[in-house]
């Protein structure tokens, strides 16, 4: 997977009405079309019933396989191009540190969400094994095989981490011990570690706990809504979807007590329409229950209920990255930020110079998880490109070269005296 060249129109350069942050009032989804009883639950998969046979790359072009987790599982482009099951390069890195699996079915997620590719109104257009999800495809392989290759070679993986992601589905509690006894049977937790992508919505806290006993190490609910307005919106009533603001919760404090400080955290998509101080009051509040916050920019995935709608603004974006770095990892907090009447942060609550120089480290704008085996604050999931283009890059997945902190200063309009940047000299 690359990219030649920049692209014309730059996802994420303005918000609506050129704005520097995208409203609640603008970020309103599309409300899902009905689907025809003929494309319901995975039903032409299902009647047609054919075999899988080996790796399955998303094609329009073939009928997808009867593939079933927990025999198989889907991967992101990135891991399977590391685990070379695909053919391929990323712009500017070497692919991923971390093994991302999805649980998978004919019937796909159950669940609606407005910004998610994998959402249940698209049965009306892709089978699930075909669907994008954060900006690429999701190629579908044995768990067998994968687990063979890993252990094959586990001092020499790439892999600084294993993830698997659940999704709204009657089995996905009960695959999900079954992939995890798959893996650790094979491979020791300590050597790779492995975190849960969480369905708080068919789970207990006794699976938390289970999930923890059998050697996962890092617990992590998928909030993404900033607030609860905006959960409701996005994830529950509003598109027909099961989720609630109450229950992720509720398995978000399970995690904390379960799993300890620094093993639990939450995703969040920045750019729906919150504000920066909404977002930071919350990232706030997880890091005083002692976890952390893994942050995703907004990118209007094609095929969403949000696909119309403006890609985080740059400048927001930014913002919320090196503020919340400054609260995850620097002990500053945000009631010693500042911010205008439309919620923008216009104060950052350190010194100039300190925070010019965290700034140039440039950690602060790489993407945001779960810790690989470099540094606590650096992510073994980089997700390349999960976020935004190359050609506007979100969420840095290597360490920032000069020309990148330029743009960052750019964005943030906070270049030192002497210093510029042109549009596209980062683009190689």
């Amino acid at each position: 997977m690359t990219c030649l060249k920049p692209e014309l129109a730059i996802p994420g350069a303005k918000g609506a009405d050129g704005r520097d942050y995208n409203a609640f009032e603008v970020m309103e989804p599309r409300a899902p079309n009905v689907v025809p009883q003929g494309m319901k639950n995975g039903k032409p998969v299902k009647d047609a019933n054919l075999t899988p046979d080996g790796l399955y790359r998303p094609d329009y072009r073939i009928m997808t396989p009867n593939m079933r987790s927990p025999d198989y599982v889907q991967m992101s482009t990135a891991a399977a191009i590391t685990l070379g099951l695909v053919e391929g390069k990323m712009h500017r890195c070497g692919c991923t540190r971390c093994l991302n699996l999805l649980l998978t079915y004919p019937e796909g997620c159950r669940a609606n969400c407005a910004y998610c590719g994998l959402a249940r109104h698209r049965e009306a257009e892709r089978n699930y094994a075909d669907r994008n999800f954060i900006r690429v495809d999701w190629p579908a392989v044995s768990m067998d095989e994968i687990v063979a290759k890993i252990a094959a070679d586990v001092e020499g993986t790439p892999f600084h981490r294993m993830c698997i992601s659940m999704i709204t589905h009657p089995n996905s509690d009960a695959d999900t011990f079954t992939v995890l006894k798959k893996w650790t049977d094979k491979i020791d937790p300590d050597a790779i570690p492995i975190s849960i992508l969480s369905n708080p919505t068919t789970m207990t806290r006794a699976d938390v706990q289970r999930l923890r006993d059998m050697g996962s190490d890092i617990f992590t609910v998928a909030l993404d809504a900033a607030t609860p307005a905006l959960f409701d919106r996005t994830r529950g009533k509003g598109v027909q979807s099961p989720h609630s603001w109450k229950k992720y919760w509720e398995i978000l404090e399970d995690a904390r007590d379960i799993f300890g400080p620094k093993k639990f955290g939450a995703h969040i998509i920045v750019g729906m329409g919150e504000t920066e101080h909404e977002i930071m009051t919350l990232i706030q509040q997880l890091v005083d229950m002692g976890g952390h916050s893994h942050m995703f920019s907004f990118f209007p995935e094609k095929g969403s209920l949000m696909d119309h709608l403006p890609a985080t603004p740059r400048d927001q974006w930014r913002r919320v990255q090196l503020a919340r770095y400054l609260v995850d990892y620097q002990g500053v907090r945000v009631e010693q930020m500042k911010f205008d009447d439309e919620g923008r942060i216009t104060d950052f609550g350190i010194p100039k110079s300190e925070l010019s120089n965290i700034i140039d480290k440039g950690t602060a704008f790489r993407t945001s998880g779960c810790p690989g085996k470099f540094a606590e604050d650096i992510s073994a999931c980089d997700r390349p490109y999960g976020d935004s283009p190359p050609s506007n890059i979100a969420s840095y997945p290597f360490e920032l070269k000069d020309v990148d902190i330029r743009r960052v200063r750019s964005q943030l309009d906070m270049l030192k005296p002497g210093q510029t940047y042109e549009a596209g000299e980062d683009f190689e």
